[in-house]
């Protein structure tokens, strides 16, 4: 049997307020011809389907046309919820789906209860553990002392285990949404710690055949059979010029088999560029990324006027800009050193000067040092 290892799909996301819901159908759709080129079976999908846990109609729409197309080129689907999804609205329906040939394994009561396939070799056992938020998890699975997310992931893959001591000989997959010990984050996924106890051993997956993880949308491989198939985009500047990727998945006889990449195409390269507001409009090494999303750090001793106009004449998809010259803090110090001390009054002079570039008078410091009294006798009054 073959599957096709992916995750993180996250539909409905942008990059800095820039839709990518266009993007983000042309990859995922991509994955039919995949499955075509590569006789793949089963596509999983291991969590963050969507965004946000209420997607909107267009991203729901993205799925559907998505999901149709891979059965159409012949694959079964199966995917979980992730930490961004809705789990109650992403199984709805799920047993009428499941007749479509599309699986969703949403509730966590049922996560020892496989999708089971059936190929020349026998069955094999998919099991989808949805995102087990460990304060609403452990009352699910019957332990209210379970605070972290190894402990109800722990007891999930105990109940796995003691479904597939039933079923001898059949091989086995898992689908879980974690942050498994070993692997490297990105800019982009959610922070998932509970009391900061979010890290799961990569021990708690022993037993099974083959673990499709999620949540890190950097690929990557813990060991042959625990893998992250990292996200088909790039969803921060973080990730410029990571090679995206999914993972093909073979199941012989005897279990795991063989895996290998399958690269995704890139529909808008992000890339970074760093440099004075003339240099960046300027310099001909750029022009091979004009039509890239772009991440722009001015370099300007002086905050240029207008910036983001400016480059988008040149980079028409520059969608982030940030001002690093020296009147910007650009010593290395948070915002929270830079104010840390500093009364009401040097804090309001010190924005009006770096916005305007130019200080204060001592008339508008007299006019700003009214209203912030005017604003501290109101609180009191409150």
């Amino acid at each position: 049997m073959r599957l096709l290892h992916t995750s993180d799909w996250h539909i409905g996301r942008s990059l800095h307020g820039t839709d990518l819901l266009a993007e983000q159908e042309q990859v995922l759709g991509g994955f039919a011809d995949v499955v075509a080129a590569e006789g793949v079976d089963v596509v999983v999908v291991a969590g963050d389907v969507y965004d946000r846990a209420v997607p909107s109609a267009d991203a729901t729409a993205v799925l559907s046309r998505v999901v149709a197309r891979l059965r159409r080129a012949g694959a079964t689907v199966v995917l979980t919820p992730g930490n961004h999804d809705s789990a109650r609205r992403l199984g709805t329906f799920s047993e009428l789906l499941a007749a479509g040939g599309l699986h969703v394994r949403a509730e966590t009561p049922r996560l020892d209860e496989p999708v089971l396939l059936t190929d020349e070799h026998g069955d094999v056992a998919i099991y989808g553990l949805p995102y087990l938020e460990p304060e609403v998890a452990r009352f699910e699975l019957g332990l209210p002392s379970a605070r972290s997310h190894e402990a109800v992931l722990a007891e999930a893959m105990d109940r796995v285990r003691a479904d597939l001591f039933l079923r001898p000989g059949v091989r086995s997959v898992v689908l879980a949404h974690a942050f498994v010990g070993g692997g490297q984050p990105s800019e982009s996924e959610r922070d998932i710690s509970v009391g900061g106890v979010d890290l799961v051993p990569a021990a708690v997956f022993d037993g099974v055949d083959y673990v499709a993880l999620g949540h890190l949308h950097r690929p990557q491989t813990l060991s042959p059979r625990l893998r992250y198939s990292g996200s088909p985009l790039a969803y921060s500047f973080g990730e410029a010029g990571q090679q995206k990727q999914a993972w093909l998945v073979d199941l012989d006889a005897a279990g795991l088999a063989d895996v290998r990449t399958v690269p995704l195409p890139t529909p808008r390269a992000l890339t970074v560029l760093t440099g004075t507001l003339d240099e960046l409009l300027s310099d001909p090494a750029h022009a091979e990324v004009e039509q890239h999303f772009v991440s722009a750090r001015l370099t300007d001793a002086v905050r240029p006027t207008d910036p983001m106009r400016r480059l988008q004449a040149r980079f028409p998809h520059c969608v982030h800009l940030e001002w690093a010259g020296s009147g910007a803090g650009g010593d290395g110090r948070s915002y929270q050193d830079m104010l840390r001390g500093r009364s009401d009054m040097e804090v309001v002079d010190e924005f009006v000067s770096r916005v305007r570039a130019v200080p204060a008078t001592s008339a508008e410091r007299d006019l700003l040092g009214r209203a912030l009294a005017a604003a501290a006798r109101a609180e009191v009054d409150a």
